[in-house]
């Protein structure tokens, strides 16, 4: 059995009773604990964008000039506020949380919620599943930025004081991404625990910061009234308008991770942390260099830095790296914990996923991940150089998710039985803005924005070759299947050597007999006394009650099949699945002593014809197939009890 992730049957969404995102959700009860992870976790990435985001927007305001006019420096603040309030405030905390799936969010929930895993080409839900596909291969794009440009962003502090240093950024940025990805092997559970502490100290420092700015020029104040973003947009001509929109969207990166992360913290405590001190702090902040540049408008090159008293620059340096490395990390877990979902559902190919704490099942590592992210953020390091060139590469991965999520959201909204009328109204203004932002960081293209986008291409392109390519396995299968009645009314005719124990075969099918127990009887003649055919499915859904884990079907005497069910968030385990069968009673507990387990190793034959996918797809998932995590290993059969039976299957 090579597609160790079997589809499974169509998994009626428990959305439909209970949607609302607090609905009796433990995690979603205020704890100080889930509060200061909350701050950590999620609100890392948007949390250090005042580092480099309105430093952005303003120099676009401003045309590239050295310094800043007062109509920019209002418009941006403006712009930059009404942005947190529309997409952040409104449209995540308030409307894209309560698309939970049995409180779990993110994407790859959503396609689950919306039943678009076993979409098929040419199908509107094929088109879904695409869409919905793409969207989730731009956080690996966005996963590849984040730690790049707030890294980089913090340690350019140094040239405030002493320009000299700027010739070390690049190098002191490098070492210190390198050592980030070096230690996610060990577990980053210790330095968890200082992630909630370490951020509330940094929002607070932005909020200090920022009022010492607004209280020697309050008039930055004004910014508060819409109509100074709209005012200067409308006559600063298309190019800068377009231009300032995109640098204005870096404030609101990180925004996702609202959703992204809900199902660790719950909506409550997300919601709460945002609106109590995330939001103020933000505000009160880019207002703050709002003020400094009217006081100071050749200020424009770091105001953020320029903020701070002198003596201060070099502790808030050290500050805005620990909270930049935090933000990095956040974004590295919520890269494994989107591989992991994606493995489950059948997206991407079995890799090692390594637990690295005991008692979270959140803290995972998956070393295949972790170094191609390396590779991609190290590149972007050395590529652009800097965070105003990385500034054009960040926004458009994410501005396109958001506008994904949110149509996404509306078609959950239309499932769930709210009012076409309140969703179109509701969801195509907040498309509409997604799509304003996502134009203006379209010119960014060339500047830098093809670097999240060809990584993105490249993932999605992987992920529909391993879903469509398990497709035309699972139909190959089909065809050389046995009905279990023609192999059991088979075997009494075989003269087989009953050998001793008990045999496991593993299977991605619900029903038939897999390949490689009719391939074991057929070339060797021989049977085990007792036979369980196992097959283990991942769910639509985030979690299986271990109650309903397993269902056993007696198919002749010492015949069994087995169906383990897991959700989406769990760690599928042949062991642990057997164990409550038998407490339960549907399984002998004797049966699992001595047993020797059987999986599938197929080899796929790439076949040019008009059945399957082009050559080169095939010869791909023929590729991710041969280097995915071997399937015993991957449900947590012990290695000596493994037995692997070959076959060649064309597609």
């Amino acid at each position: 059995m090579s597609q160790t992730l079997a589809p499974a049957e169509e998994a009626e969404p428990a959305g439909d009773a209970a949607h609302p995102a607090d609905g009796g959700h433990a995690r979603g009860r205020l704890r100080p604990a889930l509060l200061l992870g909350a701050l950590g976790v999620v609100y890392g990435d948007i949390g250090t964008s005042p580092l480099y985001a309105y430093k952005e927007a303003v120099r676009a305001a401003s045309d590239g000039a050295h310094q800043a006019a007062p109509i920019a420096v209002m418009g941006s603040v403006s712009l930059i506020f009404w942005a947190l309030i529309l997409i952040v405030s409104l449209k995540y905390a308030i409307l894209i949380l309560r698309a939970d799936n049995r409180g779990e969010g993110g994407i790859v929930a959503m396609l689950a919620l919306l039943g678009a895993r076993h979409a098929r080409p040419r199908t509107w839900q094929g088109l879904l599943l695409v869409v919905g596909l793409v969207g989730a291969a731009l956080l690996y794009g966005d996963g590849a930025i984040t730690p790049a440009i707030s890294v980089l962003s913090a340690i350019e502090g140094l040239k405030v004081d002493a320009p000299a240093l700027g010739a070390y950024v690049v190098p002191i940025t490098i070492v210190i991404l390198v050592g980030l990805f070096a230690v996610q092997s060990k577990g980053v559970a210790a330095i968890g625990r200082v992630f909630g502490p370490v951020m509330l100290v940094w929002f607070m420092v932005l909020a200090l910061l920022g009022i010492g700015g607004i209280v020697h020029h309050p008039e930055i104040l004004q910014a508060l009234n819409p109509l100074r973003a709209v005012d200067f947009l409308l006559h600063a001509g298309w190019h800068v308008s377009f231009m300032m929109l995109g640098a204005a969207f870096l404030a609101v990166t990180g925004g996702e991770a609202m959703y992204a992360d809900l199902g660790h913290f719950g909506a409550k405590p997300i919601r709460v942390a945002w609106f109590v001190l995330v939001l103020p702090a933000l505000v009160i902040n880019y207002f703050g260099q709002g003020a400094l540049l009217l006081a100071e408008p050749d200020a424009i090159e770091n105001p953020f830095y320029r903020l701070a008293p002198d003596w201060a620059h070099y502790p808030l340096i050290g500050l805005a790296t620990m909270a930049t490395i935090i933000a990095s990390q956040a974004i590295i877990s919520g890269v494994y914990s989107l591989t992991q979902q994606a493995i489950q559902l059948g997206f991407l190919p079995t890799m090692r996923i390594v637990q690295t704490a005991s008692d979270e099942r959140g803290q995972i590592y998956v070393p295949a991940v972790n170094w191609l992210l390396a590779i991609a953020t190290l590149s972007a390091v050395l590529i652009f150089g800097s965070s105003d060139a990385l500034a054009g590469a960040y926004g458009i991965a994410v501005s396109m998710l958001m506008a994904i999520t949110t149509l996404l959201a509306a078609l959950i909204a239309l499932r769930w039985g709210y009012s076409p009328i309140a969703v179109f109204a509701v969801n195509g203004f907040f498309l509409a803005i997604d799509l304003v932002f996502l134009g203006a960081n379209s010119v960014k293209i060339i500047e830098g924005g093809w670097f999240p986008l060809v990584l993105a291409g490249f993932v999605a392109m992987m992920m529909l070759t391993w879903q469509k390519g398990n497709q035309l396995v699972e139909e190959a299968r089909i065809g050389l299947r046995l009905p279990e009645d023609a192999f059991l009314a088979g075997l009494q005719h075989r003269a087989l050597i009953r050998l001793p124990g008990t045999a496991a075969f593993l299977s991605s099918a619900e029903h038939g007999i897999p390949l490689h127990l009719s391939r074991f009887v057929e070339r060797s003649h021989a049977l085990h006394q007792r036979v369980l055919i196992i097959t283990a499915l991942y769910e639509e859904t985030p979690t299986v009650p271990r109650s309903q884990r397993a269902h056993v079907t007696l198919l002749a005497p010492d015949f069994y099949r087995v169906t383990l069910r897991y959700g989406f968030m769990e760690d599928a385990s042949i062991l642990e699945g057997l164990a409550c069968a038998a407490e339960s009673r549907h399984l002998p507990a004797h049966l699992v002593d001595d047993m020797t387990v059987f999986v599938g190793h197929e080899t796929v034959i790439p076949k040019s014809d008009d059945r399957g996918m082009a050559v080169w797809r095939e010869s791909l998932f023929a590729f991710l197939q041969r280097n995915a995590e071997r399937t015993g290993a991957f449900f947590g059969v012990p290695t000596r009890q493994v037995i692997e039976v070959g076959t060649e299957i064309e597609i």
